[in-house]
């Protein structure tokens, strides 16, 4: 198709003014989301005062040190794309409360040591890229709220990251860590029974009958409370007695 070639879509100054939202929060969104672009297009240069970028789903590999050029920036988001290595030029965006980095292919290399300078980081996703180690210097992001690093290969997380003084979430799962080797079976909190009796009313005693009618019209008004169709097998000749008909089951079965 026209505009498309090895390099994907190339991305026109139009476009891309026309792809400038206003985020719920007030702040100017260039979106250019599944794109398909290749290369960082440089003609959004001229829209370099917006506060929110969105590149995510697209086919980029590299970031240039142009994006330190995006001074206003607060919120970027490069999710889903093919990069490798960050340009050390990541740390000059001051302003970044929040960076995607999720699902790439960002190797531990990768990551410059320029990324401990985002100060103000609240957000932070490195989930499923290429990472063995995380550098113990991320420590330093002391305002960081949230951080995602699960999907890994990661064997240690730094007590420096750990004892972030703001950190509320992070996210390490499915990565080889040594806490995670053993997995904890689930509790299973539903209470079930050993053994089930299934008799015929006609085996029943008289009291022992009662009751357990008495059970299944009561299970009856539960099925009638709970919405969308029942799917559980009827029985009409059976009833299931209780523990008191199980205790006394050989004096049940002689009548």
């Amino acid at each position: 198709p026209k505009g498309k070639g090895p390099q994907g879509k190339r991305i026109t100054l139009k476009v891309a003014k026309n792809s400038i939202r206003v985020a719920f929060n007030g702040r100017r969104r260039l979106d250019l989301s599944k794109m398909g672009i290749a290369t960082f297009p440089k003609c959004i240069l001229e829209l370099a005062d917006v506060e929110e970028l969105d590149l995510s789903r697209n086919l980029l590999r590299k970031i240039p040190d142009i994006i330190e050029k995006f001074q206003n920036l607060m919120w970027l988001d490069l999710h889903s794309n093919q990069i490798d290595e960050l340009p050390a030029a990541i740390g000059t965006l001051q302003n970044l409360t929040y960076l995607n980095l999720c699902n790439n292919k960002l190797t531990t290399k990768g990551l410059p040591e320029e990324l401990t300078l985002l100060k103000n980081l609240r957000t932070l996703n490195l989930g499923l890229n290429c990472l063995e180690t995380i550098p113990t210097t991320l420590g330093t992001l002391r305002e960081l709220i949230e951080l995602g690093l699960f999907d890994n290969a990661l064997t240690a997380i730094p007590k420096s990251v750990k004892k972030l003084p703001k950190l509320e979430k992070m996210n390490v799962k499915r990565n080889p860590l040594p806490e995670f080797a053993k997995e904890e079976e689930p509790i299973d909190i539903i209470k079930r029974i050993e053994s089930l009796y299934l008799v015929e009313k006609k085996d029943l005693c008289g009291s022992c009958l009662q009751m357990c009618q008495g059970e299944r019209d009561e299970l009856h008004k539960l099925e009638d409370m709970t919405p969308g169709p029942s799917n559980k097998p009827s029985f009409s000749s059976l009833t299931t007695p209780n523990s008191t008909a199980k205790d006394n089951q050989k004096e049940w079965r002689m009548k």
